[in-house]
């Protein structure tokens, strides 16, 4: 029985915030239209690619699909007339190329369904959706004291996670958010480890940490349950947008964003900090702090989705992290994703990139500190502060919070180490992602090096310096030159009449 119980449940192997880039390789013309191939890879390992095809019309319906997020997209525009000729198909083709590069650059809109459905339908035609609904309804079996009211599609940027209005039965006016995630690739704990867990959260008590009604687990996923709030999120509050509505329509370019006054940002900073802090302490991995993810009661924040990692889910900024090599553990993730958050927090939008060297003029000296010391290229790359660190930082280390709930998180020494066993595996596929990603920047870097105009210059030069010095050593020595195109005669480097001669002709034919 006990192999049963330490078994490991299924999980999704396929990390949805690893990169996608596209190239479009031909266009061929079929019957009355053209088809597009365009060449798709995961990640920077080039074997990890396919094709996929595409006519025109394809493209429109994608780019009519993603006016929801209020943005112009380059399209190129439609042509009735003249639209088989071989030069201007060239031209779309390039404009088509422009155009998927720009969605691709996108943060928010590079991780939309649509685009992973567009470019990756082999992985990302499922109904994620459907399939939650169907666990979420074997779930109510077992407990009847809920049900659906309505299900609230792609509120969230998570492809995976599913989000249900829900109400107890005994009270029809409340309303519950119940959330569904299917197990992700960074999973390690046992199922029965794992549901362990997830029953514990009820009973935890933070001033800090939203609270959560009911969380259980099963072979394929884990759900958790918790008061609705119809403000939503900080990132909702910054957008100005309304919880219901879809990712899309509500964060990639809003009517209105407001960013935080100092003195908010004084009290939300210190409050995310002395709640990761505490985590890290209870030997909890948290890694998913993002504006997302923080709920906001007037001066108090709360943090949501504490359940992410022991579910396995990538954090929203893996894609950055990836890069650097000292950013490698849940913790050292937390203080980057701070600095994040405080940018958003700070400018009333997301940095939409790994590093900023050159901070906007309006940033207050305080602020600018903590971002230098955390979101710059040179900081990343040495080394940035710890938790604890930044919380001595002086905009944060004079600021008194005012709370009286005392925190409850008590977890069983077993499952600790469960926990802790888990972490370094997570820990390790990070280590080893990052690894591969540095030898692969080394070896396109030589490859560019060796292909650039520069360097076949400087061959072309040095293989000419080498054919005159060959040239010049073998007049010296009185005899004729043979040419490059000729093939040498093969006694001649042989000759045993004249050893000196012959060390100088074998020298230099090797060098040209």
């Amino acid at each position: 029985m006990a192999v049963f119980e330490n078994k490991l449940s299924s999980k999704v192997l396929l990390d949805d915030t690893v990169a996608l880039t596209c190239v479009i390789e031909t266009a061929q013309n079929v019957k009355d239209h053209t088809e597009y191939i365009v060449r798709c890879t995961r990640g920077p390992n080039p074997e990890n690619s396919w094709t996929v095809t595409k006519r025109y019309t394809d493209f429109v319906n994608l780019d009519t699909a993603l006016q929801i997020t209020n943005i112009k997209f380059p399209l190129p525009p439609k042509k009735t007339f003249g639209n088989m000729d071989r030069e201007f198909i060239a031209e779309r083709q390039h404009g088509l190329q422009v155009y998927l590069s720009t969605l691709l650059a996108n943060r928010m809109i590079s991780s939309s369904l649509l685009l992973k459905k567009f470019l990756d339908p082999k992985n990302y035609s499922m109904n994620s959706q459907e399939a939650a609904l169907q666990h979420v309804s074997m779930f109510f079996r077992s407990e009847p004291r809920w049900e659906v009211v309505e299900p609230l599609p792609d509120i969230g940027w998570r492809l995976r996670k599913q989000y249900f209005l829900i109400r107890p039965v005994d009270q029809p006016k409340q309303r519950l958010l119940l959330s569904w995630s299917d197990y992700g690739p960074d999973k390690f704990l046992s199922d029965s480890n794992l549901q362990a867990i997830m029953k514990l959260f009820s009973s935890f008590q933070h001033p800090y940490i939203y609270p959560v009604e009911f969380s259980t687990s099963n072979e394929a996923g884990g759900l958790a349950i918790r008061t609705f709030n119809e403000k939503g999120t900080l990132r909702d509050y910054i957008c100005k947008a309304k919880v219901r509505y879809p990712f899309l329509k509500k964060y990639p370019n809003p009517k209105q964003r407001q960013g935080l006054q100092l003195h908010e940002i004084k009290v939300i900073g210190k409050q995310l900090l002395e709640t990761m802090k505490y985590l890290q302490d209870k030997g909890l991995p948290f890694g998913h702090l993002h504006t997302g993810n923080i709920i906001l009661e007037g001066n108090t924040c709360k943090l949501l989705d504490i359940e992410n990692w022991l579910l396995g889910l990538p954090s929203y900024y893996r894609p950055y992290i990836v890069q650097y090599k000292k950013i490698l553990t849940s913790e050292s993730l937390d203080s980057y994703s701070f600095g994040q958050v405080l940018f958003e927090m700070t400018f009333g939008q997301p940095l939409g990139r790994a590093n900023c060297d050159q901070f906007p003029a309006q940033c207050p000296p305080e602020i600018r500190g903590v971002l230098e010391s955390v979101l710059t290229s040179e900081a990343c790359k040495n080394g940035i502060p710890s938790v604890s660190d930044l919380l001595l930082h002086p905009l944060f280390s004079a600021t008194t919070l005012s709370h009286t709930e005392k925190p409850v998180l008590k977890i069983p020494s077993k499952l600790k180490e469960a926990i802790r066993a888990a972490k370094l595996e997570v820990d390790k596929r990070m280590k080893e992602e990052m690894k591969f990603l540095s030898s692969f920047r080394r070896l396109s870097k030589a490859q560019a090096h060796h292909s650039s105009d520069e360097e076949k210059k400087k061959r072309r030069r040095s293989k000419k310096k080498s054919m005159a010095d060959r040239d010049s050593t073998i007049s010296e020595n009185g005899d004729t030159p043979t040419s490059p195109t000729s093939p040498m005669t093969p006694t001649s480097p042989m000759t045993p009449t004249s050893p000196g001669k012959c060390e100088c002709l074998y020298t230099n034919t090797l060098s040209w």
